[in-house]
């Protein structure tokens, strides 16, 4: 039967909107997957939920679906999602992990990040091959934070280079331990590396960025004679009790609240995302107002290369999946974070240092000076970049770990054993 043309009309025209209604329905399933760790770092999720709402905005029908861990449950979801071909668009990441790239897991971001925004030291950490795979939005300096006041009441002053010397700073362990307080309130309980704090930051000063970085690399020995002998020194401090007697236990987030609240040390080595953590409000594990923090140098060593050397690196990263649907918009979520003014807001609320330019005069508020001495610290320092557990690999890296990181800071291992087991699994001859 001929259908009459107003019955036609309509049908067509349901047609039409049905079919505009599936459009649009399709557009707005369209949706982009970010897993990453800082579960409990407000400041951080706030800046990345802002640049999603940001992305949102100006690509409409796209949602952008976050899913926030802590560091170990998001890397053991990963695996398990990265193995069955399920995970999100964009993840959480940190330079060290280049097992990614081996295994192709990963999308080049060269031609989809806007770079003209990240410093530049930043993207070449990420950089292999030739090619960039991770957008470097936190940075970190390592930092030895201290309690001014504690250090006072043992009877020191820093002086206007805000670093002790050598035998300064074996004379503070062994005053603190007489007082039954640790110089470092560090502990190893959840990371590979804060038992390399104190070590290696110490040890770069001894023999200098070069023979630093060879040494890392498997080209100098560590039965170099210099290392030797400095590593001989810092035992002496471990068994002075220069470290919590629960320092194997220690998890990262208590050795912050064991330095500034319970029972208390005289410092802390640590990353510069510190803040990160001892800026949230007290009833969420923050320092409390009144604590009278300080940013010191590491103790300058006999003899030393480099004084003035410190560590800089690449935390917290985000990288593409290699099996995203949507390169495009998953590196276009990115470059809302790669804006001036993202990279300010970072500064201005997370407090920590980052891959993206912004402006530190915009810090204001009652953290100002604190950013105002970490800036003078840094001013005049040389920098290495990357860190032990960044720098090493295979089995140097899972010997640095056990050795550097937990045997010997704890005080069970030798250093004579200590340069045995390291040489084997990591000098190259």
């Amino acid at each position: 039967m001929r259908m009459k043309p107003k019955n036609c009309a309509l049908l067509l025209g349901a047609a039409a909107v049905s079919l505009a209604t599936t459009m649009g329905l399709a557009k707005a399933e369209t949706e982009i997957t970010l897993w990453s760790h800082w579960a409990d770092h407000d400041t951080k999720v706030a800046f990345v939920e802002k640049a999603a709402k940001n992305f949102e905005a100006k690509n409409p029908g796209v949602k952008v679906k976050i899913t926030w861990y802590q560091k170990n449950s998001l890397y053991a979801a990963l695996k398990v999602a990265l193995s069955a071909g399920k995970a999100p668009d964009i993840f959480y990441a940190e330079v060290n992990q280049t097992e990614y790239i081996d295994n192709d897991f990963l999308l080049p971001l060269d031609d989809l990040v806007d770079w003209s925004n990240i410093e530049p030291w930043s993207r070449e950490v990420w950089t292999f091959d030739g090619k960039t795979y991770g957008f470097p939005l936190e940075t970190q300096t390592v930092e030895l934070y201290y309690n001014k006041d504690l250090l006072k009441k043992l009877g020191f002053d820093l002086g206007e280079d805000m670093q002790l010397n050598q035998a300064e700073f074996s004379d503070l362990v062994k005053k603190a331990s007489a007082e039954g307080i640790a110089t470092l309130g560090q502990g190893v309980g959840d990371r590979p590396y804060p038992g390399h704090y104190f070590a290696y930051q110490t040890l770069l000063k001894k023999i200098g960025k070069e023979d630093y970085g060879n040494l890392l690399a498997g080209r100098l020995p560590y039965s170099d004679p210099r290392v030797v002998e400095h590593l001989n020194w810092v035992k002496g401090l471990i068994d002075a009790g220069m470290y919590p007697k629960s320092f194997t236990t220690i998890k990262l987030g208590e050795s912050h609240r064991y330095f500034y609240a319970n029972p208390g040390s005289v410092a802390l080595p640590m990353g510069s995302w510190y803040t990160s953590r001892a800026f949230n409000p007290v009833e969420k594990g923050g320092q409390p107002d009144d604590f009278p923090l300080g940013v010191k140098r590491f103790p300058a060593v006999d003899g030393g290369a480099c004084n003035d050397c410190k560590t800089a690196a690449v935390g917290g990263s985000f990288v593409v999946n290699a099996d995203t649907k949507h390169p495009e918009l998953a590196a276009g979520l990115l470059n809302e974070m790669a804006t001036p003014e993202m990279g300010t807001m970072w500064l201005t609320t997370v407090l920590v240092q980052s891959g993206v330019k912004g402006d530190p005069s915009k810090i204001t508020g009652k953290y100002k000076p604190y950013f105002q001495e970490l800036t003078a610290i840094g001013s005049s320092s040389e920098f290495f970049i990357g860190l032990p557990h960044q720098l090493t690999k295979g089995a140097c890296g899972d010997a640095t770990v056990q050795i550097m990181n937990t045997a010997f800071p704890a005080g069970l291992i030798s250093v004579e054993d200590a340069v045995k087991q390291l040489d084997a699994a990591c000098h190259k001859g």
